[in-house]
């Protein structure tokens, strides 16, 4: 899964880079130079891992370029992003027989670093854990907001948004998914239930006080609705994170 893990970590690293940049040019470069980086610092060097590092960059640039014009032209458009994202996401799991373990300077590090149980640890899946991480952050607000506006949940640039009245879900986001993935690596999946049933209990006073049709035509289905899809679209994407460490 080597192959994969360098796809998230380039993707990953781009959109913290789009973030925080005005330009996407930045964004686009910094995916391609995060592979070749990771491939190197992995030992990712024979033939099978360069068509991994290719298709990893590749993807990386197609994803930052689609995801920019999605924001510009919205609408229904946005699943482009998302079909691009799982196309690659596919491939590299399917061509995974052609990377190579990881080793180079991240094996000799994970055997150096006194980290209880790391030196033990398999390198291919201390980066792929690194890559799911970064899934979390950035990227995992960018699935979830391309597929709220893919469903019509999220308006035009410019107009009243139902995200409006629910703040702080770009930051609880990303905090709710570690919790939940780190939970459920740590093999407590109880607790991870126990934060997602924490969030709609926090989260219902504050759908319930919104009054329909105000706020610009913002009402309490409108706010609901992008609470629903975008909860559990998260969680799936955490949990889909999940699944991929545990093949890996």
């Amino acid at each position: 899964m080597s192959g994969v893990a360098l796809m998230l970590i380039a993707i990953g690293c781009a959109d913290i880079v789009r973030r925080l940049t005005t330009g996407h040019w930045p964004a686009v470069v910094t995916g391609p130079v995060v592979a070749v980086v990771t491939a190197a610092l992995c030992g990712l060097w024979h033939l099978g891992d360069l068509l991994m590092v290719g298709t990893a960059a590749v993807a990386a640039v197609a994803w930052e370029l689609s995801c920019s014009h999605a924001e510009r032209v919205g609408g229904r458009r946005q699943v482009a992003p998302l079909v691009l994202f799982a196309a690659a996401l596919a491939v590299l799991i399917v061509l995974t027989g052609f990377g190579s373990p990881v080793a180079g300077l991240v094996k000799v590090w994970a055997g150096w670093a006194k980290v209880t149980g790391l030196g033990a640890a398999d390198p291919t899946r201390i980066v792929l854990v690194a890559g799911v991480i970064l899934l979390q952050l950035v990227t995992g607000n960018q699935l979830v907001r391309l597929l709220l506006g893919s469903v019509g949940s999220v308006r035009p640039v410019g107009e009243p948004q139902a995200s409006d009245q629910l703040k702080g879900g770009r930051l609880l986001g990303p905090m709710e998914r570690l919790l939940i993935f780190g939970l459920s690596l740590a093999g407590q999946p109880a607790a991870a239930t126990a934060v997602v049933a924490a969030k709609s209990i926090i989260r219902f006073p504050e759908i319930n006080a919104q009054k329909a049709r105000e706020n610009g035509g913002i009402g309490i289905d409108d706010v609901t609705e992008y609470f629903l899809v975008g909860s559990f679209a998260s969680w799936i994407v955490a949990l889909s994170g999940l699944a991929l460490t545990m093949a890996g």
